[in-house]
């Protein structure tokens, strides 16, 4: 018994110096986690959510009071330009149009009438032109006997007479023609008026047919057969049959956040996922990128809000997609990530490993604060803790300021201060707010990490 004592006692003696070692050769040290400089490509992509919108799309109001008599199509249908869609009753237009047509067909009688009489004037004039050229004929003969004494004065004055009495016919013709071209004329502006008063009538009794405005799709159909629809004001109850949209162009309209808008530009690629299509991604590109802050909360433009209260807005911004596909529909939920930089093959650092350092302090003597910015008068200075080895073969960190590019999901681009190859500390946070410029620091792995996947 007394023999096991002592080897329990040498082994924890043994274990004991172990660890003293361990702990004597690691103090001083602080552990961080570290990542090495490598190239890769890098985009910066924003995102905003929304709803897919057809580009094209149309409330077909009722254009006719009434009780819908048939509706051809339903919701989800394909139509096509010009094809009925819906009827009205059209009992009152169709009787104003038949009368209307029976009105004009007695008016065209009344002109063909008006015509004849025209004619028979027409005729009568020249008949009596015709006898009062013998009138004045005999007239002139009868003045010349009548000189020579051979004609009695009796027969002189027969003839005067005649030729008189034919002068005051022409006259009295030439008033029947124009009396009868007068009457052809009122009748033919009665055709008119009735032909116009018939437009007006069969366009009373067109409207009672709705027809497809364009090729599309039925989206929304909140009415049925036997119900009555108004004239109304667009989008009122009664007064809307059904939403026709055109799928061929189809858009995600989504919201951006202000802080991300100035960097949306027209033209700009983006990639579009739809919640009800899971594992599907539409490839689109930016084509309208709203001028008007939306409240968030309200969806509101911030010009005709009335309250100053602040607080986040967002900008419309349009996507549209290159090559939609039928199982896409208006309404469903959708995320847009607009690439709004990129760059191939650039050094790049994690973000995480970024850190704000003060420039009036002396740089052996002041704490590193991550992400915080600074009181003093200066602005605090961007960098990074770089490992190097020193005189003794120990790791040290020191502070190097740098310069960044675009942004990516999880890595920034890095323009001056570091090189391919150099290895960085990233973490742990609370570690890199408190280290110090020329600090002693080991891996916390066996292995230096390399940074994160490309984010092309």
């Amino acid at each position: 018994m007394k023999k096991i004592l002592l080897i329990v006692l040498a082994i924890l003696v043994a274990a004991g110096l172990v660890t003293f070692m361990v702990v004597k050769q690691q103090s001083g040290y602080t552990k961080v986690m570290t990542a090495k400089i490598v190239r890769q490509n890098l985009s910066t992509v924003i995102s905003g959510t929304g709803q897919i919108k057809p580009k094209t799309y149309v409330n077909v109001g009722a254009t006719s009071f009434g009780r819908i008599t048939h509706l051809y199509v339903k919701e989800g249908d394909q139509v096509k330009k010009g094809q009925v869609i819906a009827t009205v009753e059209n009992v009152q237009p169709t009787a104003n149009v038949q009368a209307q047509q029976a009105q004009i067909a007695s008016t065209k009688t009344d002109v063909n009438s008006f015509l004849a009489a025209e004619n028979t004037a027409k005729a009568n004039l020249e008949r009596a032109q015709a006898d009062l050229e013998q009138k004045k004929l005999d007239w002139q003969r009868a003045q010349g006997l009548y000189q020579a004494g051979i004609m009695a004065k009796q027969d002189f004055d027969a003839k005067k007479a005649a030729y008189d009495t034919a002068v005051a016919t022409i006259a009295q013709m030439q008033a029947a023609l124009a009396q009868s071209k007068a009457q052809t004329e009122s009748a033919r502006a009665k055709v008119n008026n009735a032909v116009a008063q018939l437009r007006f009538n069969e366009d009373a009794l067109n409207k009672t047919v709705s027809v497809a405005p364009f090729d599309g799709v039925v989206t929304n159909l909140p009415v049925r057969e036997g119900e009555t629809v108004v004239v109304g004001i667009q989008n009122a109850e009664g007064s809307t049959l059904m939403t026709i949209a055109d799928m061929s162009v189809v858009t995600a309209e989504v919201k951006v956040d202000e802080t991300d808008i100035v960097n949306v530009k027209i033209g700009q690629p983006a990639d579009v996922t739809v919640d009800a299509i899971p594992g599907k991604v539409f490839k689109g590109h930016v084509t309208l990128v709203g001028d008007q802050a939306l409240l968030r909360s309200s969806g509101v433009a911030t010009s005709q809000s009335t309250t100053g209260t602040e607080e986040a807005k967002d900008f419309k911004v349009v996507v549209t997609l290159d090559q939609p596909n039928d199982q896409l529909r208006p309404g469903l939920s959708s995320t847009a990530k607009v690439m709004t930089a990129h760059k191939d093959n650039v050094l790049s650092l994690p973000i995480q490993a970024l850190t704000l350092k003060p420039q009036d302090k002396p740089a052996g003597n002041d704490n590193v604060q991550a992400a915080s910015n600074s009181s003093n008068s200066q602005p605090d200075q961007q960098g990074v803790f770089v490992m190097r080895k020193d005189d003794r073969g120990k790791f040290r960190v020191h502070f190097v300021p740098v310069t960044t590019g675009i942004t990516g999901a999880t890595d920034i681009e890095v323009l001056s201060g570091l090189k391919d190859g150099d290895e960085i500390v990233t973490g742990p946070y609370k570690t890199l707010r408190g280290l110090k410029d020329n600090a002693l620091v080991k891996r916390d792995t066996a292995k230096p990490l390399n940074l994160a996947p490309n984010n092309s």
